[in-house]
């Protein structure tokens, strides 16, 4: 597993594509929505979000700085 920080300034556009790996999204600070899979929501501070691998997402209409933590799993080899 791994982490990061992701920060978007207020009126930034979010060009992220899908990634390999699902993820865990954990609003630090901030405020505005998230697209996945076409369905948007809104996020602020402790908002916390799944999204599987492969899946489209993106944050939009974001109106207060975001700093996001992500959490990527690695995908688990067979055995």
């Amino acid at each position: 597993m791994s982490l990061g920080l992701y920060v978007l300034p207020a009126g930034s556009i979010d060009t992220q594509s899908p990634h390999t790996e699902d993820e865990i999204y954990y609003v630090v600070g901030g405020r505005g929505a998230i697209v996945v899979a076409g369905e948007q929501r809104p996020v602020q501070s402790g908002s916390i979000v799944f999204v599987a691998k492969e899946v489209e997402h993106r944050f939009v209409d974001i109106a207060e700085d975001l700093s996001i933590l992500v959490f990527f799993a690695p995908e688990h080899e067979p055995q």
